[in-house]
């Protein structure tokens, strides 16, 4: 199968939805699929045995790590060159708009083809930690517009499922994460690793997060376990916009800032820790909390989005709704090595479940699943015999539309 795949985000950014596409690339390389990937340019042609098609762009205002790009003319050469079977698109938000001009909708769109959207970013809930919660009632009926274009929506939990279907929206499908097993494991513990994440203080007490450093993460919460537990440190490994704020709300206290760590050294931070901590309440899955729990480590996590999925609270971890269950959980774990290993041996367990070639296997599916569903029609849809003035408005604006982006997108 050929697949031309659009994203607003890849390499090098480091985020859950790159490692998610990057992993998906790979295996399906392995599988013999070729892949086609139109992204921002990071200053990279080829990713694995794919061309990527880089479309300069500019860095988003409130979030700088993201790049803006808007469709090319260009692109549609590259399209009718390579002969996809299928579009994926994640996310689309501005790059995206061609992937769903290209394909989807009541024929398939101007190239004819199914087009599967997945959906990785609870956006409505973002809007909240940007002060623009306020729009959200605009953004459903926005969402709603884009996913109709689709010809099947891919969701990573069970619950943005349900959240996405109470919307409105759909055909939906599940297609979880995975992990890379033979990385993340508890072997890559490194007493090196753990002075420079303790700062020197080893034999203290040492707790985990890893991702970006934004608003949406909800990284304060933290806080109060570190003010409960005084002889407990925190390191954070990543960055984002939210870095400075972070440092004066840790001000005083044992936080070590990381930055970003990648590959053996990433692989080596989880595996030299004691608890891994997530108070995001934004998950749709929470790639970082298998690779915790892949490398035997005790997670200790917001009850929301999809991270209920991954974890079965007392057993392969613990959930909390509020700061003061979270302090609970982690002074019961720290409290009893004994306990931490026995979760930690469970979550293992149940990371080995959530492997990247399993997870493909299944978009693989989904992908057959929408070539069969969508319908292609080289016909326009004949108008009604006496079109009112809501059909004239609706089909006026449709032709602008199309106008404009034809304007970009020949």
């Amino acid at each position: 199968m050929r697949i031309a795949l659009f994203t607003e985000t890849f390499i090098p950014k480091v985020d859950g939805i790159v490692t998610t596409l990057a992993q998906t690339v790979i295996q399906l390389e392995r599988l013999g699929h070729q892949v086609l990937i139109f992204a921002p340019d990071g200053g990279f042609d080829h990713f694995q045995q794919s061309r990527i098609v880089g479309i300069k762009g500019r860095s988003f205002a409130l979030y700088p790590e993201l790049r803006l790009s808007l469709p090319r003319a260009s692109m549609r050469n590259a399209m009718v060159e390579f002969q996809p079977d299928l579009i994926h698109v994640a996310d689309p938000a501005l790059l995206g708009i061609a992937a769903l001009y290209y394909g989807g909708g009541s024929n398939g769109g101007a190239l004819h083809l199914p087009l599967v959207i997945s959906y990785h970013t609870d956006l409505p809930q973002y809007l909240h930690y940007y002060k623009f919660g306020f729009m959200e009632p605009w953004i459903w009926p926005l969402l709603r517009l884009r996913h109709k274009r689709a010809t099947l929506t891919l969701c990573t939990s069970v619950a943005m499922i349900e959240q996405l279907h109470l919307h409105g929206i759909g055909p939906l499908a599940l297609w979880p994460g995975g992990v890379d097993a033979d990385r993340f494991q508890p072997t890559s513990r490194s007493a090196a690793m753990r002075e420079r994440l303790t700062e020197g203080h080893p034999d203290s007490p040492l707790l985990l997060y890893v991702g970006r450093l934004s608003a949406e993460k909800n990284i304060e919460r933290i806080k109060p376990i570190l003010q409960a537990l005084p002889n407990v440190r925190l390191a954070l490994v990543g960055d984002g916009p939210h870095h400075k704020v972070l440092q004066q709300h840790f001000a005083g206290l044992p936080v070590y800032f990381a930055g970003f760590l990648h590959g053996e050294e990433l692989a080596q931070a989880f595996a030299s820790s004691d608890i891994f901590v997530m108070p995001s309440r934004t998950e749709t899955l929470g790639l970082v909390i298998l690779e915790a729990m892949s490398s035997g480590l005790p997670v200790v996590a917001a009850r929301a989005g999809g991270i209920p999925e991954l974890i079965e609270h007392g057993v392969s971890g613990y959930l909390f709704d509020d700061e003061g269950q979270a302090v609970a959980a982690v002074k019961e774990l720290l409290l009893s090595a004994e306990k931490r290993a026995t979760v930690g041996e469970m979550a293992r367990t149940h990371a080995a479940e959530h492997s990247w070639k399993a997870a493909t296997g299944m978009l693989l599916e989904h992908y057959r699943t929408a070539c069969e569903q969508q319908p292609i029609s080289t016909t326009p849809a004949p108008a009604p015999a006496h079109p009112g003035i809501r059909f004239r408005i609706k089909r006026f604006a449709a032709k602008a539309t199309l106008f404009v982006i034809r304007k970009l997108l020949p």
